[in-house]
């Protein structure tokens, strides 16, 4: 058949497809059976089957349409343009594309990976399950769901996504790592360590495997295991910065001048302007500052860490003034008279505490004690009340930052059903039967008055550090991700501060309702400040919270292994030693650095 007359063959299909969709079907399987490429004859088949009422049959032809796009000239541009990060160019194409035909699965695979590629995971959810309605055998839109729904922190949905897909696909590992990893995400270490020692079997030479798995690995605690496992993985690939990283940040290993060198040659065979190694060079460069601290070589280990800090600011684009503009909002809104209009809404449960502040403040410490009492249980940094927030400040103002105005704007009923949806969402998270369970994101703090509207009878516990010791502990670590303040001193000592006046705010609205604990009192008597965290909890005293060291309960922070060793003083005035360099951090910090730990009524 000629070029020409497939074309007019197409054209013929189409003009039968409204009134004659059994002549349309013929058409369409007469040029599949010339050309089993016609990409086009696939769909107008999988629209006249439709048509016909045999959906079976056109979900059949529907998947065979994504087969036979890798041969569509048009679909091989847009792949291309999407593989070059050509985003606005693949969007352009993918959308002239289902303007033409809604249907074309392909392209609605193809334009979810686009929105998910710039953040917009709802938009990708709706496109992939609109594939799968059109073609659920569909198994790379199926594994792509299920990244999707990981990346909205919805792990159980992942898992059970990801166990349709390996049922399709068991020898996927990329499939088996994300299981492992969403397992992970909602307590199930022992299966998630399973897979890993699986998959590690089969892939000796992998080297993220290898990683995933020590990450995990350390956080049940088998340290001396997760270290054999990231050595593993440096064997396979020595260039691989995170791996290094990943040692260092145990804060238990020393480097020997052998593995700063195997470093240092790392870093340099990285070139700065390979912006693909930019993970890689910001890594090794924490890794090494770190080494550099341990030796003692202050001015070496600041320049390591200042670089590891400016690559990754660079990808972060971090914007102080929004956060600034959040609190400016919150303070303005969440007036006394607010909280007395609203007396009595939310969720009365009183099952969550919540444990909030600085990251690097303590607040894993303070969880490991309560978490060794019988009554309490810990769970991770949860990130549903975020979730929860910015959702619905997206859904009523259009925006996510835009909470406050949304949360101002709710109706008694909305703060009731957002504070049942935060139980909801972290039930599975409970494990134990305790009657109250832990939510121990540090970043909450920005929600406070969101806590106290949807969940009044939770309890806010407020871990805070000196801020010198707390700001520089954060300009030393490197997270996974998040904490965008964190990689620029100026940003650091601008978020601590509206942090400390936000509050401040919260202590004069609702007296009472935030127990603080200041890091050095607790490291300066630590059985009176537990006693008194767990009579604001309405809980008795027992001995074993001063054991926490000994519970051998799985922790994901980068306190894990300092945690699991008694109270000590090692983090205490470590800032001192970068004094020279703290400048900007100081000037950010203003009155805040002066009056610690007092916070004055003024903050507010």
């Amino acid at each position: 058949m000629a070029t020409v007359s497939i074309d007019e063959a197409l054209a013929n299909a189409r003009r039968l497809l409204n009134g004659q969709p059994a002549a349309a079907l013929a058409q369409a399987r007469a040029i599949v059976e010339a050309v089993p490429t016609a990409t086009e004859a696939h769909r107008l088949a999988a629209h006249a089957l439709r048509r016909l009422g045999r959906e079976v049959e056109a979900q059949a032809a529907s998947l065979a349409a994504v087969g036979a796009a890798i041969h569509d000239p048009a679909m091989v541009e847009a792949a291309l343009a999407l593989a070059e990060d050509r985003l606005p160019d693949a969007e352009g194409a993918l959308r002239a594309r289902l303007k033409a035909d809604a249907t074309d699965v392909a392209a609605i695979r193809m334009l979810a990976e686009v929105a998910g590629r710039i953040g917009r995971y709802g938009d990708a959810e709706k496109l992939l399950t609109r594939a799968l309605e059109l073609a659920p055998g569909f198994g790379a839109a199926r594994a792509n769901l299920a990244t999707v729904y990981y990346r909205q922190n919805r792990y159980a949905e992942a898992i059970e996504t990801l166990d349709a897909v390996l049922g399709e696909d068991p020898d996927n590992p990329a499939h088996a790592n994300l299981k492992a990893a969403a397992l992970g995400r909602i307590g199930g270490y022992d299966e998630a360590i399973a897979l890993y020692e699986e998959l590690t079997r089969r892939f000796p030479a992998h080297a993220k495997l290898w990683m995933s798995y020590g990450h995990m690995l350390k956080t049940v605690g088998r340290q001396e295991e997760s270290i054999a496992a990231y050595r593993h993985a440096l064997a396979a690939d020595p260039g691989l910065g995170e791996l290094w990283w990943s040692l260092a940040n145990l804060k238990t290993i020393r480097f020997g001048a052998d593995e700063r060198a195997a470093m240092e040659a790392a870093l340099g065979s990285a070139d700065p302007a390979d912006r693909a190694r930019d993970d890689d060079r910001l890594h090794l460069h924490f890794a090494l500052g770190k080494a550099h601290d341990d030796a003692g070589e202050a001015a070496a280990a600041f320049r390591h860490y200042a670089a590891g800090n400016a690559i990754r600011a660079g990808q972060l684009d971090y914007e102080a003034a929004e956060t600034a503009a959040v609190v400016d909002a919150a303070i303005a809104t969440f007036t006394a008279g607010f909280f007395a209009a609203h007396a009595g809404s939310g969720d009365p449960a009183p099952d969550p505490i919540f444990i909030l502040g600085m990251p690097r403040a303590g607040s894993t410490l303070v969880e490991q004690i309560l978490a060794s009492h019988s009554a309490i249980e810990g769970t991770m940094e949860l990130p549903d009340l975020p979730a929860l927030a910015l959702g619905l400040g997206r859904e009523v103002e259009g925006d996510g930052r835009r909470w406050v105005a949304a949360v101002a704007a709710a109706p008694a009923e909305k703060l009731a059903d957002m504070g049942t949806a935060f139980l909801r969402r972290t039930a599975v998270q409970r494990r134990t039967g305790k009657p109250f369970y832990i939510d121990k994101l540090p970043n909450n703090w920005l929600y406070a008055p969101l806590i106290r509207l949807i969940l009044p009878n939770a309890k806010i516990i407020d871990a805070r550090r000196h801020p010198l010791d707390c700001c520089w502990s954060n300009f030393r670590q490197h997270y996974a991700k998040g904490q965008a303040f964190s990689y620029d001193l100026a940003d650091m000592g601008a978020y601590y501060r509206d942090y400390v006046r936000l509050m401040a705010h919260v202590d004069t609205v609702q007296p009472g309702a935030v127990h603080r604990v200041i890091h050095e009192a607790l490291l300066d008597d630590p059985e009176g400040e537990v006693r008194a965290m767990l009579a604001f909890l309405g809980q008795p005293f027992e001995a074993g919270c001063m054991a926490f060291h000994a519970n051998a309960r799985a922790v994901r922070t980068a306190s894990s292994e300092q945690v699991r060793r008694p109270i000590n003083r090692d983090g205490v005035g470590l800032w001192q030693a970068y004094d020279a360099w703290l400048g900007p951090l100081r000037a950010a910090l203003g009155p805040v650095l002066d009056v610690y730990p007092r916070i004055p009524a003024a903050f507010g």
